[in-house]
């Protein structure tokens, strides 16, 4: 299924370029991820900020002066850190992490060199692992006890601004919100929360 959503992606990208040449123009992104997950019900839980990167690709379809419709495809690695104490006031510390395919589209409105972009994205989780930065919580291993329980799929919607520093060459900063809990066994309903900032590349 993720094969056949990834080349569909693709051939909407050859098409569009084949119908609007004198309009299309490719590029490339990427940068820092400031991830975290929202916070539980549970006051013994506290999710914080980790740090990794994406990078991606896009097509940017000038349809006037001030609208780009722009397709993406990106490789988003996310998660978070974890801590938990229990009732003897014992910290348990670990990492989540998670990565993803994310199909998404931007909508953007330009205004001189300056840009404010929006829009959905469908994130299919790749790859996860965890790593155990203190005790084992409750005798599992940091691994099983959160990864097998991440969703294989997340939809979100991103708000961000850029920049262009030249013609080829831009900023930009997007923050991005998971609507669907990254659980699949229900026991708690945090979602992925992502801050972006990086560095763009048109042809």
């Amino acid at each position: 299924m993720r094969k056949t959503i990834i080349v569909a992606f693709l051939c909407f990208l050859g098409i569009t370029q084949v119908n609007a040449q004198s309009k299309f123009r490719p590029g490339i992104r990427g940068g820092a991820n400031f991830a975290h997950l929202t916070q539980t019900d549970n006051p013994n839980e506290k999710y914080s900020t980790r740090t990794d990167f994406y990078v991606g690709a896009f097509g940017a379809l000038n349809l006037s002066k001030v609208y780009t419709l722009q397709p993406e495809i990106n490789y988003s690695r996310q998660g978070a850190k974890y801590e938990f104490i229990d009732t003897d006031n014992r910290r348990y510390n670990s990492e989540i992490k998670v990565s993803y395919i994310s199909l998404g589209v931007a909508n953007k409105f330009k205004f001189d060199k300056f840009n404010i972009h929006l829009g959905p994205t469908l994130d299919i989780k790749v790859k996860d692992a965890g790593k155990k930065l203190g005790n084992t919580y409750n005798n599992y291993d940091n691994y099983y006890y959160y990864n097998n329980d991440l969703t294989a799929i997340d939809f979100a919607f991103f708000l961000g601004a850029g920049f262009d520093i030249t013609e080829n060459f831009g900023i930009e900063a997007r923050i991005k919100k998971g609507i669907i809990p990254v659980n699949d066994n229900g026991d708690w309903d945090s979602t992925n929360v992502v801050f972006q900032t990086g560095i763009t590349y048109t042809f």
